[in-house]
């Protein structure tokens, strides 16, 4: 099992596709493609039988956290390396922990008949969400991903998200990338990652061209596409935080 934990500022912008185009041809003369480049996601997204996670999210907490079984590339299966990934938000710092593990074994974990490899404390943390939520398969949410890196900063990190897609059925990552998009076409959900201050380039770019920080969450965003009740308040709503950051 591999194990990964970022700990970073991330802020989110829609661009259309006119912003699109300005945006990442600057970025193109001051970032490098990182090693996937150009790629496919797909994410399972874990929930509550009554999706209070979803909720919770759509409510702009001050605090909120998700789990997801995340590959690289249309699909994975048995052997293939996928990454359990819990992240966490709290007061705009976004601290993300990752173990890698088999497709066929995360599986088996997550839906409740295996386990993780409890030998990290990330691990103990996966495995305390799992049980404390009995989270279940929620929504397979797949994009195209074009991810850069800075030149001078490694840790600066900026991806376009497109043709965003989601499904409430099939979820497993083996049945594909398919799903209803929920973003317009040409546009992009782009994601500004770094440790510290943004490059003064970007903050010139994106004061120019009126582009604007905004909160944004494909599953959520999926969520209130196919659900209408309203949101539960938090006297209706079984506790959705932990303490565990």
């Amino acid at each position: 099992m591999y194990v990964t934990v970022f700990k970073r500022y991330e802020k989110k912008y829609m661009l259309d596709a006119e912003k699109f185009d300005i945006v990442k041809n600057a970025v193109l003369e001051h970032m490098q493609p990182d090693e996937y480049g150009y790629s496919t996601i797909c994410s399972i997204y874990f929930d509550t039988d009554n999706f209070d996670l979803a909720r919770r999210s759509i409510e702009k907490p001050v605090y909120k956290e998700k789990l997801r079984l995340r590959c690289y590339g249309r699909s994975a299966s048995g052997d293939d390396k996928v990454f359990i990934e819990l992240k966490k938000k709290y007061d705009g710092v976004v601290y993300k922990r990752r173990v890698s593990m088999k497709c066929s074994e995360a599986e088996e974990y997550l839906l409740g008949r295996g386990d993780n490899g409890k030998s990290s404390q990330i691990g103990h943390e996966i495995d305390w969400f799992v049980n404390f939520y009995n989270s279940k398969p929620a929504a397979v949410v797949c994009y195209d991903r074009l991810a850069y890196f800075g030149v001078e900063d490694s840790s600066f990190r900026v991806t376009f998200d497109m043709n965003v897609r989601c499904r409430s059925d099939r979820l497993t990552l083996g049945e594909g990338d398919d799903g209803v998009r929920i973003i317009p076409e040409g546009s992009a959900v782009m994601e500004v990652k770094t440790a510290g201050a943004m490059p003064l380039w970007l903050c010139r770019l994106l004061s120019a061209n009126k582009i604007y920080p905004t909160s944004f969450s494909k599953y959520g965003t999926y969520y209130k596409m196919t659900h209408s009740k309203p949101l539960r308040t938090d006297a209706d709503s079984p506790a959705v935080q932990s303490t565990q950051i």
